[in-house]
């Protein structure tokens, strides 16, 4: 529940005055370019106060083309899943850095997050830490 009722309007209106300029420019060399095309803003705000409203987001997923139903519900679903997901992982690490050592908490990270040469890079940042000047 949020607690400020206009906060989806600001959110909304701050999302299109940041690519405002953006999609004029596109807009721009479109009409230049005679292309045809014609560009417009459709945003989708997820997380812990963007909450992806269930009607909302299935009607801007049917302007971006997606015609059938089940798809949308399906693209919805997906998108609230990997938003709880993430929100979930920023959490649990969040615990652990305020609970842990640092090396720990740096080791604890999974690999789409560090990349793979992860190891390395702890060894060298948690010795530079420590005083040490070790590099592997």
């Amino acid at each position: 529940m949020h607690t400020n009722e206009d906060w989806a309007t600001k959110k909304e209106q701050e999302k299109d005055d940041r690519y405002s300029s953006h999609l004029s420019f596109i807009n721009h060399l479109s009409r230049r370019e005679k292309s045809g095309w014609k560009a417009t803003q459709i945003n989708f705000t997820t997380g812990v106060r963007g909450s992806l409203h269930t009607n909302q987001s299935l009607t801007r997923l049917e302007t971006l083309g997606v015609k059938n139903k089940s798809a949308r519900e399906a693209i919805r679903n997906r998108i609230v899943q990997k938003t709880l997901s993430m929100c979930d992982m920023i959490v649990k690490f969040f615990f652990i850095a305020l609970n842990s050592k640092i090396e720990w908490t740096l080791q604890s990270l999974p690999t789409e997050i560090t990349g793979p040469t992860r190891a390395s890079k702890n060894t060298i940042y948690t010795s530079k830490l420590r005083g040490h000047h070790r590099t592997t």
